[in-house]
């Protein structure tokens, strides 16, 4: 692995513009990579661009013969926050255009589940009128895994119930803490719920998100505890009911995976969702919401249990069941078959065929010419002469070579800038033809 293009633009500026610096980043490595022959060497015959479609023109520009694979993991339209704001709607317009845009200069376009395959549908349905999309599930470690026996130990006096999420309003949290609190005083001995998951003290939904899960937690008479290292967690007292987990590190992830009797899983409308997968590897039941990629990966009353997210007495049901009613053997019986379901459809091999498949597909349809990158380059070009032949223009007249001065108005639109107005309306009536179906 070699990381390149982050050398020269920062990820954000001051926490803003992250949209403008992540396509800067990456047309920095694209151009980087090609006039330094790095990439070249290796003699590809396919890139595999993940996430950012932006740069997809250019290397198709540079790169004529290389096949392109774009892995999309949801519109990042649907992603971005704030459009409440006029500003923020007007900023995004541009990106909005050249994320789908750009997307078509793929050979092939992959995404992540059914569901984002449905959603990049309704959203763009061009695009899907011009490019099969093709699903691949993303892929989990199925290497197992060895954990310390002390750490192990120290968590099997307790029944654990699992959530592993950031701590996000749109994770829906809460529906655990509701849930599991309807099973009663009775029903909670000896069971603890764990709430785990990405916190950064420095984002304030996390900040808030967390405060107001205590608060719920503590109207429904539930004992809360929050820690952040292994240690203060395992040294937690037993008649805490729920404890948070803020940041959790990769080994104790670990080890409530393999410790949990119920993974619950609560987001809505997920795109894909991995922690159901690593879940149900390691043997453990999962309980996750009726929408989104867990109806592509949790087989329900075979690996799990899936219910609608607005039905918090049938998820307080299925916790009851596992903790109380479910026998050694139906248990075992739910954990092999996870395990095999992951194994066999979203291991990494798995994820690799489905990949090389796509590829050797690739190379067998002629590829259509895109024209279009020279146009633009083109128009580049006139707009850099424009702008120059002005700047000279402005140089000798306010060096009092050229004698009268022509008004604003004539200077932008007749010439140098009409070569540039006649580019932008070609521009104009292409765009107008493109989206009406014409072209």
């Amino acid at each position: 692995m070699r990381v390149r293009g982050n050398t020269v633009f920062p990820a954000s500026i001051f926490s803003r513009f992250t949209i403008i610096c992540a396509i800067l980043r990456q047309l920095h490595l694209i151009i980087w990579a090609y006039y330094t022959s790095e990439i070249q060497r290796f003699e590809p015959n396919a890139f595999f661009v993940d996430q950012l479609s932006a740069g997809l023109p250019i290397l198709r520009y540079l790169y004529p013969e290389t096949r392109i694979l774009f892995y999309c993991h949801f519109p990042d339209l649907l992603l971005a926050q704030g459009r409440a704001s006029f500003f923020k709607r007007i900023y995004r317009i541009p990106f909005d255009f050249i994320e789908q845009w750009s997307m078509s200069f793929a050979d092939s376009v992959a995404v992540n589940s059914g569901f984002t395959k449905g959603v990049v549908g309704k959203v763009w349905p061009d695009l899907v009128k011009e490019k099969n999309l093709q699903i691949v599930y993303p892929c989990v470690d199925i290497k197992e895994k060895t954990l310390p026996d002390d750490v192990v130990a120290a968590w099997k006096d307790l029944d654990i119930l699992l959530s592993i999420n950031r701590f996000e309003k749109k994770k829906n949290i809460g529906l655990a803490i509701k849930a599991y609190a309807g099973l009663g005083k009775g029903g909670r001995k000896g069971v603890r719920l764990v709430l785990a998951g990405g916190y950064d003290h420095r984002v304030q939904e996390n900040v808030t998100y967390h405060q107001e899960l205590v608060k719920l937690a503590d109207s429904l008479g539930l004992k809360t505890a929050t820690t952040k290292t292994i240690v203060t967690a395992l040294n937690v007292p037993d008649d805490v009911d729920v404890l948070f987990l803020l940041s959790v590190p990769n080994t104790l992830k670990d080890m409530l995976l393999n410790t949990a009797k119920l993974l619950i899983y609560t987001p809505s409308n997920e795109h894909f969702g991995i922690v159901p997968l690593e879940a149900m590897l390691v043997g453990c039941p999962v309980l996750a919401a009726n929408t989104g990629g867990p109806l592509e990966t949790v087989v329900d009353n075979k690996t799990g249990w899936l219910c609608s997210p607005d039905d918090v007495p049938a998820w307080t049901a299925v916790m009851d069941k596992v903790l109380h009613q479910l026998s050694p053997t139906d248990f075992k019986a739910i954990g092999e078959a996870g395990r095999s379901r992951v194994k066999s459809e979203f291991s990494n091999v798995k994820m690799a065929e489905r990949l090389d498949g796509i590829i050797d597909r690739m190379a067998r349809v002629q590829r259509r010419s895109y024209q279009v990158i020279q146009y633009i380059l083109l128009s580049l070009m006139v707009l850099v002469y424009d702008i120059a032949w002005f700047y000279a223009q402005e140089w000798k007249e306010t060096k009092g070579r050229t004698g009268v001065r022509q008004p604003a108005i004539a200077r932008w639109f007749l010439p140098p800038f009409l070569l540039s107005t006649m580019v932008a309306g070609s521009w104009g009536v292409y765009y107008v033809l493109a989206f009406s179906g014409l072209l």
